[in-house]
């Protein structure tokens, strides 16, 4: 029998110019992640408070922020030190995020976990902040800032609250033409839905007492009633993007889905889900992964008596969740007997399948990460 795959952890890249918000955004993160554990990478040098704690730039220190989260300041030449780290069972981590530099090189970093070798980790984007207030000015500043929003996945234009609606509108579409395809949300105070970046955590042996009122609770329910008290209604932060939904009991022609995936629209950040390629591939479901340029597929073995359905959710920001539904509808496949071709027409998929574990190494049977973005 083939053992179980071992969970992958996704790895987020959260950059940005120095006074972009980084950092708030990733406290908001912290004081709302709904009991995910997460795992903080500081590349940086130079105090950093992160939710209340500073952090000293000397590298390789860890620190415990508490709650399962944890914070380490490191070089990146020791990136894939602290991933190793981070991504051992006894870390029991679901998500890791690495802040970096306010001079960094995104794309340095998001090759660095393409290429690594570590088969517990699997890339969950690259999220630039952009200071809305100073953007012409950081713009000037750093001409190389249109190079990072180029390769992002995911743009979050912060402080909107200090600009007025025209200017909003205008740095929005200015952000939207430098970032391609990349979805692009509105902020105010780094606050995003915590869900377009990671899934809740799933606790079902009890370790995150169900109706307990934690300190987590009551900091969000306080950013709440501040909000109502200033704006006069609570901010809903899942308003800034869409989330689609899409099942079909009819198996996808993997030509087709696979063009589908080629064409995905602007705007259109994470794919997740379950795949049926039918007469493609009789004995496994498809998981897919995709988030930006980033695809990913792993096959898993069908269940005994289970629905054999294609199983998506679509999360992004000015998606047609109608015209989703005309493109992937699209793509079932015809009623008709196995194609002679069935087997090449599965080759497009198989591309972006991981490598197999190698012999004796069961551990190694997650699946390795597959090095295809082009960012």
């Amino acid at each position: 029998m083939t053992p179980p795959r071992t969970p992958q952890i996704p790895v987020v890249v959260l950059a940005g110019f120095l006074g972009s918000g980084k950092t708030t955004l990733l406290n908001h993160l912290l004081r709302n992640r709904a009991g995910t554990r997460i795992g903080v990478i500081v590349n940086d040098f130079g105090a950093i408070e992160i939710d209340a704690m500073t952090v000293s730039g000397q590298v390789g220190s860890t620190v415990s922020l508490g709650n399962g989260c944890l914070c380490c300041a490191v070089d990146a030449s020791e990136l894939d030190t602290f991933l190793e780290t981070l991504t051992r069972p006894s870390a029991r981590l679901d998500v890791i995020v690495i802040e970096a530099s306010g001079l960094a090189e995104p794309q340095e970093l998001v090759r660095m976990l393409l290429a690594s070798d570590n088969p517990h980790i699997l890339y969950g984007g690259l999220v630039e902040v952009v200071d809305a207030a100073e953007f012409d000015a950081t713009r000037q500043r750093h001409p190389e800032l249109d190079r990072h929003l180029a390769v992002a996945d995911l743009v979050v234009l912060n402080k909107t609250d200090r600009v007025g609606e025209t200017e909003r509108e205008r740095l929005r579409a200015t952000v939207a033409e430098l970032s391609g395809p990349a979805a692009v949300i509105s902020a105010e105070h780094g606050r995003i839905d915590p869900e377009l970046l990671f899934d809740p955590a799933l606790r079902p042996d009890g370790e995150e007492m169900a109706g307990q009122l934690s300190f987590e609770d009551l900091l969000r329910q306080e950013e709440c009633d501040e909000r109502e008290e200033r704006d006069g209604h609570a901010d809903h932060l899942h308003a800034a993007y869409e989330s689609v939904d899409f099942t079909a009991d009819v198996p996808m022609d993997p030509r087709r889905f696979m063009a589908f995936l080629d064409s995905r629209p602007e705007g259109l950040y994470r794919i997740k889900g379950f795949v049926d390629f039918g007469a493609g591939d009789r004995d496994n479901s498809y998981a897919l992964h995709a988030v930006g340029r980033f695809l990913r597929f792993a096959p898993r073995p069908w269940a005994r008596g289970e629905q054999r359905l294609t199983q998506l959710v679509m999360i992004g920001a000015g998606i047609d969740a109608a015209a989703l539904h005309e493109g992937l509808a699209a793509c079932r496949a015809e009623p008709e007997p196995d194609a002679p071709d069935t087997e090449r027409a599965m080759w497009g998929v198989l591309r972006y399948v991981p490598e197999p574990a190698r012999e004796g190494d069961a551990e190694a049977e997650a699946e390795m990460q597959e090095a295809a973005a082009e960012a």
